[in-house]
């Protein structure tokens, strides 16, 4: 059995890892451009000034996706760089409804979209990155609920602007990261360890954003898909049996107690459940357990306000095994287990019950909308860049996603992470996920070996999985 005939191909970039300019044409600065600033801060004090330059270089990347076939482009926008201290009405809110724009950040994205449509190509946008406009953030950032009011205006804004261009919207991408490694333990912008009542505080507050921003959405452009994408720890039972599904469940959406799991943030059911099942979950080991009950009932209305899909960024998974101690899973990683140049494990079975378990809990199709693999690739004498690693990485993925779809998990597409190299967060340059290769020196751009694979993919429809 093949994919769909609708299924969905694409690729995936996010605003701050390719664009560069960062400081060019009136656009203002985010928690990122401060943050990559600071020294130790990233590897070797990388920074996304100039990242990937897509904004100078995006009509060459459009025209080398339209060459691989990729039709679909899932990106986001930068809002500071069309709304440069975050507000739609001007710093103090006096202003004419717009009187905050950016005309020259929005006539970007403006030739971003015509660039994709123009080539065949189906514009994905995502409004939320994690690069919050450092103005807001001195305001409170994600602690002050107003910012969540501030992201809905910007949202507003931008879907009625795109109403008729743009029909697939991603509210908020990981707030596992956003928050919890912006503001649990410190490793992303802005680079804070916040005490888990605040830190649950701005979690909820980045929730009601999404609430707010699909009800905006849903305003300016009735007929739009609207969905989140999400990350978290999902698991998969490497010897299967007969009660594989039920201690999974278990295994995935309940969380360790605290002293084994100091990243409990990182998990699916702390965003899905409010978004999708209208409550936050009952999870007695997770430390904002005892804060959901000052919650007001309508702020979860907000936050579970109706949308159409689930979107999953899947590196790797939890491979368990039985424990006969404790009656109970364990994560088993046995020696010389896969591993990327990053470190992530290679887990390819996660591909096919991360869809299955978020599916039978949420009953909502699931796009995969980040999927990867970071290599140590380089330039070959033949100047071609070969990446046999990520080609076999992808096609085991692929191969578990193509089995959730033949045992009727709605699964409706498939985004690789990501189109280019980027700027990878707090490790700069030096991992790299792009099925195109950039030379940071110069700009150019090589595809690479995996590029002409999946592009095969996409022109066979899978069949060659």
């Amino acid at each position: 059995m093949q994919f769909s005939d609708k299924f969905v191909w694409g690729a995936a970039s996010a605003a701050y890892q390719i664009e560069g300019g960062a400081f060019e044409d009136g656009k203002g600065p985010s928690i990122w451009d401060h943050f990559s600033h600071i020294p130790g801060k990233t590897f070797n004090g990388h920074t996304g000034d100039t990242a990937c330059d897509a904004y100078h270089r995006a009509e060459a990347d459009l025209d080398l996706m339209r060459e691989l076939g990729i039709k679909n482009y899932r990106f986001s926008l930068s809002w500071p760089r069309i709304f440069p201290d975050g507000t739609v009405n001007g710093s103090d809110g006096s202003g004419p409804a717009g009187a905050g724009l950016n005309p020259a950040g929005m006539e970007y994205y403006d030739r971003l979209v015509e660039g994709c449509l123009s080539r065949g190509i189906t514009p994905w946008i995502t409004l939320y990155h994690w690069d919050l406009p450092l103005a807001l953030y001195h305001k409170g950032g994600w602690m002050n609920r107003r910012t969540a009011e501030h992201f809905a205006e910007y949202t507003a804004y931008v879907a009625s602007h795109f109403r008729g261009c743009v029909t697939h919207f991603i509210t908020i991408n990981e707030p596992q990261c956003a928050i919890g490694l912006g503001m649990g333990n410190g490793l992303h912008a802005p680079g804070l360890h916040l005490d888990h009542r605040t830190l649950f505080r701005c979690w909820h507050n980045l929730l009601l954003a999404h609430g707010l921003a699909v009800r905006e959405i849903r305003r300016a452009a009735p007929k739009a898909e609207i969905g989140v994408s999400s990350t978290g720890a999902l698991a998969y039972l490497r010897e299967v049996c007969a009660e594989t599904p039920e201690m999974l469940r278990k295994a995935s959406f309940l969380s360790l107690p605290l002293s084994e799991n100091p990243g409990y943030f990182f998990n699916h059911q702390w965003f899905l459940d409010p978004v999708f099942l209208g409550h936050y979950p009952e999870d007695p080991e997770c430390p904002w357990s005892s804060f959901t009950g000052d919650i007001p009932d309508e702020d979860l209305k907000i936050i579970s306000s109706p949308v159409d899909f689930a979107g999953l960024n899947i590196y790797n998974g939890q491979g368990m095994v039985w424990d006969d101690q404790t009656g109970f899973l364990r994560e088993e990683k046995y020696p010389g287990y896969p591993r990327t140049a990053l470190k992530w494990p290679v887990t390819p079975e996660v591909m096919y019950w991360g869809p299955r378990l978020i599916f039978e809990r949420y009953k909502k199709p699931i796009y995969i909308t980040e999927n990867g693999q970071s290599c140590n690739d380089r330039i070959f004498l033949d100047g071609k860049v070969h990446d046999p690693d990520r080609i076999d990485f992808l096609h085991r993925y692929l191969r578990e996603l193509k089995k959730a779809c033949k045992d009727g998990i709605p699964v409706k597409g498939y985004f690789h992470w990501s189109l280019t190299d980027n700027f990878e967060w707090h490790s700069g340059y030096d991992d790299r996920f792009g099925l195109i290769y950039v030379d940071y020196r110069t700009q150019q751009r090589i595809p690479k070996d995996s590029a002409a694979w999946y592009s095969e993919v996409i022109r066979t429809n899978g069949k060659n999985i």
